[in-house]
């Protein structure tokens, strides 16, 4: 029996039975499972909740092979996109390749996505919606960076499968396939592994205490680097800052990839700021003067991780280069166990990734503000999960990077940044979202409409009828925020447990009614800022005016709500 599989297979169907919302569109048991495995696979890999991850399905009739899609914040005019494609085998006894025509489907369909001229009317609506959202972006100047994820619960695809990939001949700076399988689930969802490594240093090093702390300075060389990595893989990363290393590669990637294969690579060292690493213990041989071999315990890099990545890399592909004279600078802290180490390592995660696109949220959830609303959200009936280190999955569950999103999208009425300015929420955004003033009530609420018109946006039958919905519900939520708090006759400040259950039976009783309302108003906003019939212009338009603010001044007079509703 292969534990790794039924792991798996338990965790798939118990998403199924704690959310049977998520599949109440499939009569088939064996393809609600499927769905499910698409689910958690997505949510794993990208380290998302599953709740997020569910706004990325496509999987359907008209899916071309595409069962997912995440696109990520365009940034430095790269476009980052992440496709899924899974296959599930229900007999978990028996081992299945990857199937090889599944591979060239996948491949045939990644060249129609990303070719602006190709014809996608054979696509389902949902996946129709993210290719126009992709290629609006496209047209804007933004170059798309693509992973392939495809996964199984079996093995990888065979020497057929291999040469589809092959023939099919995509440009390797811009599209890149993974294999993954219930192997490699398991070891990502793995929060934690102490890593007890040696390394040598080149040259002199420096050790100095600090504050009942150690700290080294030294270099070390990439080859080591590389040979750590081989070893141990990413669980030297600190988990906080996995979910980014091997997506997509970047110019700052690249960069460090042409110093290193070109002819001053050893200018590396000063080109590049170095690896941050702690550790709980390190030792070395203090008679020694030079070339120290250190010996630490529970070794983590916290910064420096698309470093080493692309070091590894570079020198799996080409062995043949001498790196006996390239060299990296490092930082080496001792943090001994203690009650405050962990905000400590916090703070300095925080510290040194602030400019770089790592996900900040479990790092700001630690925040007294954060457990302020924990502990205040519970009143109310809800969970609020501050970290995402429980798997399950529910509507009185409400994690923080959701709430984050909400109330960006309502009560900051800043929908266009809510839904492509994710990363910005934890970091230049947080001290905006995250006031002083705001209550358990409001992120509740906040959560709840969004949540309602993310449901919305994926029935075919609404999408028919208004091509906006796909790309609008951040707006749409935003709207309908406005209305309770008007139908109601209180700002926002006023809305507190007091009157949270009256308000909140109130957008229970009348969601469909205020969407509507909601709709309505977004529609004459639209018809306004293009001065003709929304419904005239192509999708890939309408998909970009959702990414920008200049909507917002056209959603205006909205008159009395109770006229409306």
């Amino acid at each position: 029996m292969d534990i790794n599989k039924h792991l798996i297979d338990q965790r798939i169907k118990n998403i199924v039975k704690e959310n049977p919302e998520w599949f109440s569109d499939i009569n088939d048991d064996n393809k609600k499972i499927s769905k499910a495995f698409v689910l958690f696979t997505a949510s794993t890999f990208l380290d998302i909740e599953l709740t997020e991850a569910v706004s990325l399905l496509t999987d359907g009739g008209g899916d071309a092979g595409i069962d997912a899609v995440y696109i990520g914040d365009a940034d430095d005019l790269e476009l980052p996109v992440t496709i899924f494609q899974g296959k599930y085998k229900m007999d978990l006894e028996t081992e299945s390749n990857f199937p090889a025509n599944e591979v060239q489907k996948v491949a045939n369909t990644i060249w129609t996505i990303f070719d602006t001229n190709k014809d996608i009317k054979t696509f389902n609506l949902i996946l129709k919606s993210k290719i126009e959202e992709i290629r609006s972006l496209i047209r804007d100047g933004y170059i798309p960076i693509v992973k392939v994820v495809l996964f199984n619960n079996g093995i990888k695809w065979n020497q057929e499968g291999e040469q589809n990939l092959i023939n099919a001949n995509f440009p390797k700076e811009q599209v890149e396939f993974e294999y993954v399988n219930h192997n490699s689930i398991v070891a990502l969802m793995r929060s934690s592994k102490e890593i007890n490594a040696s390394f040598t240093l080149e040259g002199a090093s420096l050790v100095d205490d600090f504050n009942f702390k150690r700290v080294l300075l030294g270099k070390i060389n990439v080859l080591e680097i590389a040979r750590l990595f081989e070893a141990n893989g990413d669980f030297l990363l600190e988990k906080n800052i996995r979910r980014y290393l091997g997506l997509n590669r970047n110019r700052i990637n690249l960069d460090m990839q042409n110093t290193l294969l070109g002819k001053n690579k050893e200018n590396f060292y000063f080109k590049n700021n170095g690896l941050t690493m702690i550790c709980k213990k390190f030792s070395h041989n203090a008679l020694q003067q030079q070339n120290w071999n250190i010996s630490a315990e529970n070794l983590q890099i916290i910064n420096g991780g698309q470093t080493c990545k692309t070091i590894q890399r570079t020198i799996s592909d080409n062995p043949l280069i001498d790196y006996s004279q390239v060299f990296v600078l490092i930082r080496l802290y001792e943090l001994s166990v203690g009650q405050n180490e962990g905000s400590l390592v916090n703070e300095i995660t925080l510290a040194t990734n602030s400019q770089n696109p790592v996900d900040l949220s479990d790092l700001r959830s630690n925040d007294d503000l954060q457990k302020t609303l924990e502990a205040d959200i519970k009143e109310l009936g809800y969970q609020y999960k501050r970290k995402k280190d429980d798997m399950k999955s529910n509507e009185a569950l409400i994690p923080l990077s959701v709430a984050a999103q909400s109330i960006c999208a309502i009560w900051k009425e800043l929908p266009h940044i809510a839904k492509f300015k994710k990363k910005e929420l934890f970091s230049s955004l947080y001290e905006k979202i995250y006031t002083s003033d705001l209550n358990a009530a409001q992120v509740v609420l906040a959560v709840l409409i969004y949540r309602y018109c993310d449901n919305q946006r994926r029935k075919n039958n609404i999408i028919e009828m208004f091509p906006h919905i796909p790309y609008s519900n951040y707006f749409i939520s935003m709207i309908i925020g406005e209305l309770l708090l008007e139908k109601h006759n209180i700002s926002l400040k006023s809305l507190t447990h007091k009157n949270f259950v009256e308000i909140k039976n109130y957008f229970e009783t009348n969601k469909d009614a205020l969407f509507e309302a909601a709709n309505q108003i977004l529609i004459s906003a639209l018809n306004k800022f293009y001065n003709e019939d929304y419904k005239k212009l192509d999708n890939t338009r309408l998909a970009s005016v959702f990414r920008h603010g200049d909507l917002l001044n056209y959603i205006k007079g909205k008159g009395n709500v109770s006229q409306i509703i």
